[in-house]
């Protein structure tokens, strides 16, 4: 790898993992604090209802349409088709904000029931319920806030998101600690004051979004484009996303079934795993940031028809994302129980205990989660989003589901399992999206005569 050519993978990919943090932080933040004022029952409230917000979102929207976004975008971009470019940002933005209406509507009436199907206990219920219908309010902003900024990314923009991930985060952030424990003249809220704070922070962040997209970004969204939908274009769109949102189901619901399973464990062994996963959703954010990378660039090689270039931007994320996240693997081993402590008293000795020993065996996943995400990402860029989703598919349900189902749920047996359990699956995942991406740059490579 040339100096030249890391500088320009960090140049987009550094500001992608920065806003892909900020961002988790978000859920992170509102599980840390209120850990430290409700202790397990509290976290194990905050730590459903985020999962239950976050499959919503990655499923349909994040997943989804914006994955669409970037993939199209980002090649029309680089075959200078500015116009169409501008088209299809603004057509998919529209089915956006429809689809994301739908969700918020769908959480909000049903999340009593919702709640219910995963297990929770009254007391659990009880403080979930109200939680998750004053966040998914916010949602709609937040979600929406992810269209804008993947129309960023498509063109190499990745400095604008990360601002409106850093906005979030700080008004997060001051609010969280304010309404929580009563600082500063607030009113002492506990849970609601969390999720008061996270709308009105994702509200924030909207707001600079939109403001950047309207007036200072290359490619604008522009109604008159909206009118002109046509069933092709429809299709082209639906063609990207509906697989993409199909490979972020078969993973996120998967994941959410799993956790149901160990929700039956008690709440000793959920909080653990909650407080981990908060630490996991940190951990795979900077494989996520190489990923988006991966997929703006590879996009806009193909735009220019530089299949060599292409391949070697790819290549490059995945050697780069690869060192982050090994660092991040040294930590989960070097410090496992100072980062629980983090979320959680120190009293909670057999919590932190059992989350350390989670977070260790995490610790192995994370250089083939990276190889997983950016090669996956690399596939997205040339429109590939079909391939992705069958791996996920089979790794998720055929591999996490049932050992999980067995082990967990029939066997009851430590949630230490379900982390051993998630190494193998990641293990599997990162070969087979690596043989996939062999064999689809292969056609394209021949071209150039490149290996």
């Amino acid at each position: 790898m040339k100096k030249e050519e890391a500088k320009e993978v960090l140049q987009i990919a550094v500001p992608a993992v920065g806003e892909m943090i900020l961002y988790m932080m978000t859920g992170v933040l509102d599980t840390l604090m209120i850990g430290r004022y409700g202790g397990q029952l509290s976290v194990s409230a905050v730590g459903i209802s985020w999962e239950i917000l976050n499959v919503f979102a990655n499923i349909f929207v994040i997943m989804g349409i914006c994955v669409a976004i970037t993939s199209m975008v980002s090649r029309l971009y680089g075959a200078k088709q500015m116009d169409t470019a501008e088209e299809y940002a603004s057509i998919c933005s529209f089915i956006g904000i429809i689809i994301i209406f739908f969700c918020i509507t769908i959480i909000f009436t049903f999340a009593d029931k919702i709640l219910k199907l995963a297990g929770c206990t009254p007391e659990v219920l009880l403080i979930s319920k109200r939680f998750i219908r004053i966040v998914c309010i916010g949602m709609f902003f937040n979600m929406t806030t992810s269209l804008l900024s993947s129309i960023q990314r498509s063109y190499g923009n990745t400095k604008i998101p990360l601002i409106g991930s850093l906005i979030l985060i700080i008004v997060n952030l001051t609010l969280d600690y304010s309404l929580i424990f009563g600082k500063f003249g607030f009113p002492e809220l506990g849970i609601d004051g969390a999720a008061i704070a996270t709308v009105i922070a994702q509200i924030c962040s909207f707001l600079f979004a939109l403001y950047y997209i309207l007036t200072k970004s290359k490619i604008k969204i522009k109604l008159h484009y909206i009118t002109d939908i046509t069933f092709n274009k429809l299709k082209h769109i639906f063609k990207l996303s509906i697989p993409a949102s199909l490979q972020e189901g078969a993973f996120s619901i998967s994941r959410l079934l799993t956790t149901f399973m160990i929700m039956r464990l008690g709440t000793l062994s959920f909080s653990a795993n909650t407080i981990t996963e908060s630490l996991e959703s940190l951990s795979y954010m900077p494989g996520w940031g190489f990923a988006v990378a991966c997929t703006s660039m590879v996009g806009n090689k193909f735009g220019e028809e530089d299949y060599k270039g292409a391949k070697r931007c790819a290549n490059n994320c995945a050697v780069l994302g690869l060192i982050v996240m090994l660092c991040v693997a040294s930590l989960f081993i070097l410090i496992p129980e100072l980062l629980i402590k983090l979320f959680i008293g120190s009293t909670e000795i057999d919590v932190i205990k059992l989350g350390t020993k989670c977070l260790m065996i995490a610790s192995l996943q994370q250089p083939t989660m990276a190889f997983s995400m950016i090669y996956g990402g690399a596939l997205k860029g040339i429109g590939n989003t079909t391939t992705p989703f069958k791996i996920s598919l089979f790794t998720g349900w055929c591999i996490r589901l049932p050992l999980t189902f067995y082990f967990i749920f029939i066997k009851k047996l430590s949630v230490t399992y379900f982390w051993s359990i998630c190494v193998i699956q990641w293990f599997v995942d990162a070969i087979l999206i690596y043989i996939a991406y062999r064999k689809n740059f292969s056609t394209f490579c021949k071209k150039e005569g490149v290996s």
